[in-house]
């Protein structure tokens, strides 16, 4: 299972570097939405830095739903996601690899560069380093859910829209968990409560939505 597991991921994020214009594409929105904030409110230092967080949170959930409609879509395209529904390997794994490599080429960035960003609000070096752990333990389930929405819209016409629709209501809670995060920094208080939940949305995640993809690609081939 490990050998299949990384040859996936292996290949996925392959193909992912042979398209890094998509990977570029979604880091750039991620830093001018991010940073158009800051310009259009003007050098208000409070109100910068209670809007802050979310404003990075919001902007890296959408950049991240930028590359969910591809994750099955050249696979599908071409046939090989057809081969992986009858192969040999099971189609969870298949999925959790797709989805590991979705998060290293689409959500990393975004984990990496978040702290630059949060300069722009004023953030202290302690709520810049919980804000990139927020997102770290964060994104995993935005990518596995995320995937949920990508398996159920494959193949359909406007399915963008639509898997907007599906996903972005059921990032909610991850969005106001972050961002409550980083918030308790600059409140003086532990922010270990809302990382804990993020860890545990995240495991959750990982423990349910493989299956689900699974189950939701074989409908989308029936």
């Amino acid at each position: 299972m490990l050998t299949i597991l990384n040859s996936i991921v292996a290949r996925d994020l392959m193909l992912a570097w042979r398209r890094r214009s998509d990977v570029f594409t979604a880091v750039i929105f991620f830093v001018i939405v991010a940073s158009l904030f800051p310009l259009g409110i003007g050098p208000e230092t409070k109100l910068l830095l209670a809007i802050g967080p979310g404003v990075v949170w919001v902007a890296a959930l959408l950049a991240s739903m930028l590359a969910l409609s591809r994750l099955f879509a050249a696979d599908y395209a071409d046939g090989t996601l057809e081969q992986m529904l009858i192969g040999a390997a099971p189609l969870p794994v298949v999925v959790i690899a797709k989805v590991i490599a979705h998060w290293i080429a689409a959500n990393l960035p975004l984990v990496l560069i978040a702290p630059l960003l949060g300069l722009q609000y004023g953030l202290s070096g302690d709520a810049l380093v919980v804000l990139s752990l927020a997102l770290a333990l964060g994104t995993p389930s935005l990518s596995l859910i995320g995937a949920i929405g990508a398996a159920l819209t494959l193949g359909l016409r406007g399915g963008g829209v639509l898997l907007a629709l599906l996903v972005l209501p059921l990032y909610a809670p991850v969005l106001i968990l972050g961002s409550l995060a980083v918030e308790a920094v600059g409140a003086g208080i532990s922010p270990q409560p809302y990382l804990l939940l993020l860890a545990a949305m995240s495991v959750a995640s990982i423990s349910l939505a493989p299956w689900a993809v699974a189950a939701a690609l074989r409908i989308s081939f029936e």
